[in-house]
């Protein structure tokens, strides 16, 4: 048995390409975590934006005024939250605007597919919704409607 001179090969089995691999695994394994995490951040942006868009309406004097309001209240959360506006959607229902009416908020934000620091978001990747539901007030002056309050 010879030996080569200068090529001792022991210990090479887990070599350079299992340290390519663990970086690439670790690399994309962090990538699906920070998706992960922006898509619970943008549901708790819109689930913020719903809350303050029905509150802000069932304070404001008239409708058009409410509604106003309200949408600039949920473009405040939105951004509060670091978010982009543009993929947002707000839809307010209600019957009138009357004591006791019944205003319900709902929020759609498309969370984008990839969130990479410094590059910014790219992609749609899910739509997250929040709904929130307000009355007005039932003991309010100056909405003239009796509205639908009960006994």
């Amino acid at each position: 048995m010879t030996r080569c001179q200068g090529f001792d090969e022991r210990g090479q089995v887990g070599g350079i390409e299992g340290l390519i691999f663990g970086v690439l695994i670790f690399v994309f394994g962090t990538l699906l975590v920070t998706n992960a995490w922006s898509v619970v951040d943008a549901k708790l942006a819109a689930t913020a934006a719903a809350r303050e868009a029905a509150r802000t309406f069932v304070e404001g004097t008239a409708a058009a005024d409410a509604e106003r309001a309200a949408r600039g209240a949920a473009q405040d959360a939105i951004e509060g939250h670091g978010r982009r506006w543009e993929r947002a959607t707000l839809d307010l229902s209600r019957e009138t605007f009357a004591r006791c009416a019944r205003v319900t908020a709902a929020v759609d934000y498309e969370a984008p597919l990839i969130v990479i620091p410094l590059l910014g978001q790219h992609g749609s990747g899910f739509t997250v919704s929040a709904k929130h539901s307000e009355l007005v007030d039932p003991y309010r002056s100056g909405l003239g409607a009796e509205g639908a309050c009960g006994p």
